[in-house]
């Protein structure tokens, strides 16, 4: 098991590029499935969670050429649907969250699919129900094998339906689209999400051939079609990465300027930052952050606490919550965090009560954070990433610290930070891997 060393308390200045968007990413590579042409994907983020997926491609069948440092072509022309009863896919389908999205296209191409109960963070109860529901409404038939915690679903053709999703799931929703492609006349998706992971899934199938309208809203109506061509693509930054760099140069005081961001489609995240206090500039397309010495908390306009919340998009990411969490103990201020959709994302803020940090864990959902206007430096300690998000926060607020903090089960950062260490050593920190 790895850890980081960090050294804190220095100030960072430099240029840094955010990595592809990992979220979509795993949409993406999973479409690659939907067709027996060459599809070419650029801007692929070299972390653990999307490079098991290209493994799990590639053992099923599907020829994977890396033409670059982040492009690879995918050809699934030669696909083995016996390797899904095998040990290892088993292995391979718990061993990442994103997996699950393999299912949709599997039924709409080959009329089966199997998959083992998928693995991810520890962050609470993250059903599946939506996926296989919406499955279900498009003709497919689902067996859950309880004791090997294991789904299978078979269809020997699949229909258009209507369908009324009963949580806007990002990957609920990319799973039933790609399915839908190929399905037999006309699916309409009610509640769909439309985050611009599942906007840009969207435009890379019409590409393909793929009907797909509505996109960018909540009600997507795909036009089944009998076959998808091969295309180009080129993921989005990481819009979570972004939003941990803002924080991250407010927590150091550091000045940062974070190129290519295509600010158009970081939604509510830019404004959600600038009420902790965080000055930034557009630049084009680049975001230019200050070095501040002090940054202070946004209030309403009845002077009441600022609550930050997680919601469905156009809402703040909850992915970002851990961020802006660890971003406010430096603040001026008083802010409650409200996580609203997992219930055990903030039980990582102990080990910032262990560093100094003056917060309430009000319940497993909300915590109140008094900041310390940089009045009271966080110190190090040793602590244990418990999942991607935490981990990235936990590593923000050790850069912030005095002395030395140890970050052990670097792992977990790994799965969603490309070369993270090296990247921000580059500006100024002091990032040892042990």
């Amino acid at each position: 098991m790895a850890s980081f060393e960090v050294i804190g308390g220095n100030k960072l200045k430099g240029d840094i590029y955010p990595q592809g968007a990992k979220n979509e990413a795993l949409q993406i590579l999973c479409a690659v499935l939907l067709t027996a042409e060459p599809v070419t994907i650029s801007n692929v983020p070299d972390i653990r969670d999307v490079n098991k997926l290209i493994e799990l491609l590639r053992d099923l069948g599907v020829k994977v050429t890396r033409k670059a440092p982040d492009t690879y072509t995918f050809q699934a022309d030669d696909i083995n649907l016996d390797y899904l009863n095998s040990d290892q896919f088993v292995e391979q389908g718990r061993a990442i969250r994103g997996s699950v999205m393999i299912v949709g296209p599997l039924l709409a191409r080959f009329g089966e699919a199997k998959m083992p109960k998928p693995g991810g963070d520890k962050i609470g109860r993250r059903r599946l129900d939506t996926h296989f529901i919406g499955l279900e409404k498009l003709g497919a038939k689902f067996n859950y094998d309880t004791p090997d915690v294991f789904y299978s679903a078979t269809a020997d053709r699949l229909h258009g339906a209507y369908m009324l999703l009963d949580e806007a799931s990002v990957t609920g929703t990319a799973n039933i689209l790609m399915a839908a492609v190929l399905a037999e006349g006309t699916t309409t998706i009610y509640n769909a999400a439309c985050e611009p992971y599942v906007q840009q899934l969207s435009r890379m199938l019409n590409r393909m051939g793929a009907k797909v309208s509505g996109i960018g809203s909540n009600l997507l109506v795909i036009e089944g079609v009998e076959k998808l061509g091969g295309t180009e693509h080129r993921m989005l930054p990481d819009m979570i990465e972004i939003g941990s760099f803002i924080g991250m140069a407010a927590m150091t005081g550091s000045e940062i300027t974070i190129k290519d961001c295509q600010i158009p489609e970081l939604g509510l995240i830019p404004d959600t930052f600038q009420r902790l206090g965080i000055k930034m500039e557009f630049r084009g397309d680049d975001i230019f952050i200050p070095a501040q010495d002090r940054y202070e908390v946004d209030t309403y306009i009845d002077g009441s606490i600022l609550n930050i919340s997680d919601h469905t998009w156009p809402g703040l990411t909850p992915d970002l919550l851990s961020v802006a969490l660890v971003t406010a103990t430096q603040a001026k201020g008083t802010v409650l965090i409200h996580q609203k959709m997992f219930e055990s994302r903030l039980f990582f803020v102990d080990k910032l009560i262990d560093m100094g940090a003056q917060i309430i864990l009000c319940d497993p959902h909300r915590a109140t954070v008094i900041g310390q206007n940089k009045q009271i430096p966080l110190r190090g300690i040793r602590m244990t990433s418990p999942d991607i998000r935490a981990g990235v926060a936990l590593l923000i607020a050790a850069l912030s610290a005095e002395g030395k903090s140890i970050i052990d089960n670097v792992e977990q950062i790994d799965r969603g930070y490309q070369n993270i260490d090296g990247r921000l050593n580059a500006l100024g920190a002091q990032i040892r891997r042990i």
